[in-house]
């Protein structure tokens, strides 16, 4: 496990749960320090590894992926879970595929903190299908898309045009009705409309992780220009999380 944050974490606890050897790394020695086999050495944590689950960042998963290669096994697979751009994970498999690996694009759909292992999963690339196969039988619902690594990344950020300017449109909505002193009253229209639960989620998950989720919509808006089609709402999801990554958080 490449990244012990909050999500690399849950996974590794999950996984360990159910019988399997964990090793881990992360650059931030205060993280995963309740993984058993957690290593200082990105080589060495992947030295053995049958499945390498890259659990980072997309602006450093290049990186996270070079400092690992060296102790890679032949054959292994390198799963990269960020939600980054399709060209980003074609590169990545290249990388991988030069190295003796075999490479699969990963995108998880929902949040892994709430769902762990149980998180659905879109997959693609040279070893979408293996990928599939080994984390399955441990409970996570893999759908193969097709073997061209990028794929799996591309749906994802065509779904998130959607899931992330919903939730741009419910927090700009909510902070207006706030300022109007109408707050409680909007809440409750909205979520008479798609839930309370999912609205919670999303002004929530908006917070949390907004700056990661920049990137995300970035990469979306890039896809969306490579297909033609103007992104006005990707664009508009991405200055209102660039927006609230910049303000300072509460204490």
């Amino acid at each position: 496990m490449l990244g012990l944050g909050e999500a690399g974490s849950r996974l590794a606890a999950e996984l360990a749960a159910v019988g399997v050897h964990v090793t881990g790394f992360d650059p931030d020695s205060s993280r995963g320090e309740e993984l058993p086999d957690r290593h200082d050495d990105p080589t060495a944590a992947v030295a053995q590894a049958e499945v390498v689950l890259n659990v980072t960042a997309a602006s450093v998963a290049v990186e996270s992926a070079r400092s690992v290669l060296p102790g890679l096994s032949h054959g292994a697979i390198y799963a990269d879970l960020n939600t980054a751009s399709p060209d980003l994970k074609r590169r990545l498999a290249d990388l991988v595929t030069a190295a003796g690996g075999r490479f699969a694009d990963v995108a998880l759909l929902g949040p892994v903190p709430g769902r762990g292992l149980r998180t659905p999963a879109l997959a693609a690339g040279a070893a979408a299908r293996a990928f599939a196969e080994a984390m399955t039988p441990l409970g996570m619902p893999v759908e193969v898309v097709s073997e061209e690594a990028g794929d799996a990344a591309a749906l994802k950020l065509l779904r998130s045009v959607f899931m992330k300017g919903l939730a741009a449109a419910a927090v700009e909505s909510l902070e207006a009705a706030e300022a109007a002193g109408h707050a409680a009253w909007v809440e409750d229209e909205i979520a008479e409309v798609i839930g309370r639960p999912l609205l919670e989620r999303l002004v929530a998950g908006s917070h949390a992780h907004a700056a990661r989720r920049v990137d995300e919509m970035e990469a979306a808006c890039e896809l969306l220009l490579g297909l033609g089609i103007e992104p006005r709402v990707a664009s508009a999801s991405a200055a209102l999380l660039a927006d609230l990554a910049a303000r300072p958080r509460a204490r």
